[in-house]
C-alpha cells in the first residue's frame, strides 16, 4: 500500500506538471512556427511581386529601346550598299591614278 501512495504522488506531484509543461510548450513551439511560416509566405509572395513587376519594366525597357528585326535589316542594307559605293570609288581612283596616291 506504500508503494501505491508513492506511486500516486510520484504521478500527481511530479509526472502531471512535466506532462502539462511539455503539453504547453509543444503547444508554443507549433504556434511560433505556424507564426514564422505565415510570415516567411507573406514575405516571399511579396517578393515575388516585385519581381514580376521589375521583369515587366524591363520587358517595357527592351519593348521601347531595342530596334525590330525588319529596321535593323534596312540599316544592314543601308550600310553595305555606301560600302560598296566606297569600295567601288576606291577601285576607280586607284586604277586612274596608276595605283599611286
Amino acid at each position: 500500500m506504500h508503494e501505491t501512495v508513492d506511486l500516486v504522488w510520484w504521478i500527481s506531484a511530479v509526472e502531471l506538471p512535466v506532462m502539462g509543461g511539455l503539453f504547453w510548450l509543444i503547444t508554443r513551439l507549433r504556434n511560433d512556427s505556424e507564426s514564422a511560416l505565415e510570415d516567411l509566405r507573406v514575405r516571399a509572395e511579396s517578393a515575388q511581386a516585385q519581381v514580376r513587376e521589375s521583369l515587366a519594366a524591363y520587358k517595357l525597357e527592351v519593348a521601347k529601346t531595342y530596334v525590330s528585326f525588319a529596321t535593323l535589316k534596312d540599316v544592314e542594307q543601308r550600310l553595305t550598299d555606301h560600302l560598296l559605293r566606297i569600295e567601288t570609288k576606291l577601285e576607280s581612283g586607284c586604277f586612274s591614278d596608276g595605283g599611286r596616291r
